[in-house]
């Protein structure tokens, strides 16, 4: 089985040369490096880097670096501008790099809330005419989701975290599951998938968190395991689990038969992401 970790973040500290916007709660910094031996340390094969909006906006240089270095580890995805009104060239651009596979679109933290939002729609038309899927960040904005599904059945539209707000530090929300029928409602449509990433920070439970079963099993049974990708989503979840602890419960849990736990922790991506490290 090989595992990819659908979602990682990694960053240098704040320097002139490529300084932040903003501070992600976590270590001061996780360099490509740190992220490759934590990954190793538990046997994680590769993952999709996602350059980390909260420090670097739209501006995937560091990513990019990373990558040229771990070829063989990491995919790539970067935050890309709706308001930019070159964004078909970025989105273009970005595809004709080597290593890319998706871009994101940060609808909980900027631009439009409209679903009929004409930037949205640039850049959905511009990503399904390259085959990159757009990742959602799109807590609070469910509804939204199902609008731009109908409205671009060509998209291949993966929505992060769970749909649901999940927390930077402890304590875990009292009822973190709280928008799940919302996240199901999604499920019958067709070019909709969904990131089983940084799941272990809803636990009100110490390891392996088992209580984050039971709605995650109606997601994996209403997606199909084949639109549903594991992750940690680390470093973002550094202040409430380890990145062992993001990995290890999924491997234990009696939930998934083994051939779910392929598909779910890597099999899926490959598919969707349409990336396989081992022919890098």
């Amino acid at each position: 089985m090989l595992t990819i970790d659908a979602q990682v973040h990694a960053y240098e500290r704040d320097h002139p040369g490529r300084p932040w916007a903003g501070v992600l709660p976590g270590p001061a910094e996780v360099t490509g490096d740190d992220m490759v031996a934590a990954m190793e340390a538990v046997g994680v094969d590769a993952a999709i880097l996602i350059s980390p909006f909260t420090m670097y906006q739209y501006d995937a240089s560091y990513a990019l670096e990373v990558r040229a270095q771990h070829p063989d580890k990491f995919a790539l995805i970067k935050p890309v501008n709706p308001t930019d009104p070159g964004i078909d060239e970025v989105i273009a651009d970005w595809a004709a790099t080597e290593g890319t596979v998706a871009v994101r679109i940060m609808l909980s933290r900027q631009g439009s809330t409209d679903p009929a939002d004409p930037g949205i729609k640039r850049v959905l038309d511009s990503a399904a005419r390259r085959n990159q899927p757009v990742n959602l960040m799109c807590w609070g904005l469910l509804d939204n989701v199902a609008d731009y599904a109908r409205a671009h059945p060509n998209t291949c539209l993966i929505i992060d975290h769970l749909g649901m707000h999940q927390p930077f530090d402890p304590p875990p929300p009292v009822e973190p599951f709280k928008d799940l029928e919302k996240v199901l409602k999604l499920a019958p449509l067709d070019n909709v998938a969904i990131k089983i990433s940084g799941a272990c920070t809803y636990s009100h439970k110490p390891f392996p968190y088992n209580d984050i079963w039971d709605p995650i099993r109606r997601i994996l049974d209403a997606f199909g395991l084949e639109r549903c990708m594991w992750g940690t989503d680390w470093t973002r979840a550094s202040n409430l689990v380890t990145y062992a602890q993001s990995v290890e419960p999924f491997r234990l849990t009696d939930q998934l038969s083994d051939e779910e736990r392929a598909e779910l922790m890597g099999g899926t991506l490959r598919k969707l992401y349409d990336w396989d490290p081992t022919r890098t």
